[in-house]
């Protein structure tokens, strides 16, 4: 059994085990400082109690074949939505390629084994380097690739010592990451160093990369895959069935608020409950953001005095007469409810998360609202408001009076929805250029002379050592 990423002494001499333990000595005393906090979560709350040998140990599922593998890694839904766009390129230009995915939460490994059924998926260790270099051990890669900002030190260093290739594709730096990195800059210039493909979303994105030490020659903008990964087909098998589902009619109007946090499905209810004595077509449908909020928001909706319905009930039974609001308790199929909506207010902007997905609901052609705090998607927000394409609710009043404006002047709302759909359909392609360059890297990976292999016996594999491949560039120097 060879494992088949590049044997050079590049290698070996990015063992780097100071920084491996102090990285070490540094979660410890974090993990020491936030343990009475996360038993609390695991005993009581019964969180993070999944995947507990592969998180702690490395003890993830050990690949048996001995053909060139890329280990993908996301951390929950919104980044298994990108990964899982990625991985339908990499299987075409990549059929004899092994793909396996690692995620960091619950929701997300949820998720990526229904999206991702071909694939291993498992969770990804914790950054400590015995669980990290145990779960490179078993896994075998050629490539590693992070999405976003999964820059994990000891992950990064245990691929390079382990021969593998790292990429970090569909990178963003938003403002306070940025602001915050740059009090880091010796450190994240030494990390960003060690990565052979940082694929960025934009120009902006780019510059600051590398202002925090990339390597120009690494960094490379390739646009957002989430505009890749939109479905924007109302017709779709999966919205069809869904509106079957909750006895959505043709004449019904839903507002659909999305990816919420607490106060926002307050505000969306005091909404539909203004509205709708004057607007009976109206429907209301709440996705919050996270699964442990389904309990409060189900107890909100008691409160309201309100007909409702859960999402989890329509399969065991027929829509209830007369509900007009529903709570989708479910995990994954956010995406596929947009499609149901004609008004969609996207969650997590009226607080401190900095903003969900909006692209979703712009591909679908919905009139499409978020509040005014959306760092976390700054370009996709800038292309929309330039392109007159949705609108920013500053408060509860203002939410009322967007949906207000939506019936009242249906052709406008519908004008609105299309110039979202017509910016997202322009901004595809993304996915494809990353899928490419990952392809290229993975073949510069493999091509390199020297690979080690075991024998054949199927021991796991360890640092490689010995004389530098032909063209192999030699590491850089640490800084200080």
């Amino acid at each position: 059994m060879s494992w088949q990423g590049p044997a050079t002494a590049m290698c070996a001499r990015e063992r780097n085990p100071a920084v491996r333990y102090l990285l070490d000595l540094a979660y410890a005393l974090l993990l020491l400082v936030l343990s009475p906090w996360l038993l609390y979560a695991i005993l009581v709350r019964g969180r993070y109690r999944h995947g507990l040998s592969e998180k702690l140990l490395g003890r993830v599922p050990r690949r048996g074949g001995t053909g060139r593998c890329i280990w993908l890694h996301a951390v929950s839904v919104g980044e298994v939505n990108v990964l899982a766009t990625l991985v339908a390129h990499l299987e075409r230009e990549l059929p004899d390629v092994e793909l396996v995915v690692s995620t960091t939460t619950p929701t997300g490994h949820e998720l990526a084994r229904r999206r991702l059924p071909r694939q291993t998926v498992f969770f990804c260790p914790l950054d400590f380097s015995w669980a990290t270099r145990q779960a490179l051990r078993r896994v075998r890669p050629d490539l590693v690739v992070l999405i976003e900002l999964e820059l994990w030190p000891n992950l990064v260093l245990a691929a390079r010592e382990f021969g593998a290739r790292v990429a970090l594709v569909n990178g963003r730096l938003s403002d306070r990451s940025f602001r915050g990195y740059r009090r880091l800059r010796p450190f994240l210039a030494f990390l960003l160093r060690r990565l052979d493909l940082i694929a960025v979303q934009t120009e902006q994105y780019a510059a600051r990369f590398r202002q925090l030490g990339a390597p120009p020659a690494t960094v490379q903008v390739t646009g957002s895959i989430k505009f890749d990964g939109a479905q924007g087909d109302r017709r779709n098998p999966v919205t069809a069935q869904l509106s079957r589902l909750a006895g959505i009619a043709p004449e019904d109007v839903v507002f659909l608020a999305g990816s919420t946090q607490a106060p926002e499905e307050q505000l969306a209810l005091a909404t539909f409950r203004e509205l709708r004595r004057h607007f009976p077509q109206l429907r209301l449908i709440l996705v919050p953001r996270h699964p442990e909020r389904f309990t409060d928001v189900a107890a909100l909706l008691d409160q309201s005095g309100l007909i409702w319905q859960r999402r989890s009930e329509l399969e065991q039974q027929p829509p209830r007469p007369g509900a007009r609001v529903l709570l989708v308790d479910t995990i994954g199929e956010l995406g596929a409810w947009w499609g149901t909506a004609q008004i969609a207010y996207v969650g997590g902007s009226l607080g401190r998360r900095g903003g969900q997905n909006m692209i979703e609901p712009a591909a679908y052609g919905a009139a499409v609202s978020f509040g005014p705090r959306t760092e976390n998607f700054r370009d996709v927000v800038a292309a929309l408001r330039a392109a007159d394409a949705a609108v920013v609710v500053a408060d509860g009043p203002a939410l009322t009076g967007f949906v207000r404006w939506c019936l009242e002047s249906p052709q406008a709302a519908v004008a609105l929805g299309q110039r979202a759909r017509q910016l997202v359909a322009g901004h595809a392609g993304a996915a494809g250029h990353t899928a490419q360059q990952l392809t290229r890297l993975l073949a510069v990976s493999t091509d390199s002379p020297g690979r080690r292999t075991d024998g054949g016996h199927g021991a796991a594999a360890e640092p490689v050592r010995g004389r530098r491949a032909m063209g192999t560039a030699p590491p850089p120097p640490v800084p200080g």
